[in-house]
């Protein structure tokens, strides 16, 4: 007898059960609806297409992380703060957002981004 995990559930599967029909079960996407994915997928699939939007978010989004810092005291560093915002989960999503603004005032505007490196 097999058993499978489903939800944190156990499910018990027959030894008369094909294989082929364990391997689809075992394979099955499993579907997550939590909202952290929803805002995921939301800033994922977000097009520029406002030049004054884009603007604003590449404002709004820094270009390095505001949490990393040097503490020194009399020119001596005591100790580093490293950068925070990977424990972030969607900084990944925040930071593609950033490149496509970037990317669409540079191609479409025409526009020099260098400013808001």
């Amino acid at each position: 007898m097999f058993f499978c995990v489903d939800s944190c559930n156990f499910v018990g599967v027959t030894d008369g059960l094909k294989e082929i029909e364990l391997m689809d079960f075992l394979n099955k996407p499993q579907v997550n609806n939590s909202l952290l994915n929803q805002l995921r997928n939301q800033l994922d699939v977000l097009e520029i297409r406002d030049d004054k939007l884009a603007r604003l978010l590449c404002t709004i989004i820094p270009s390095h992380c505001p949490f990393e810092r040097n503490i020194s005291i009399l020119g001596r560093t005591l100790f580093r703060i490293p950068p925070l915002c990977k424990l972030n989960p969607l900084y990944e999503q925040v930071v593609g957002l950033r490149f496509k603004c970037l990317m669409y005032l540079a191609d479409e505007c025409g526009e020099d981004v260098t400013k808001y490196c």
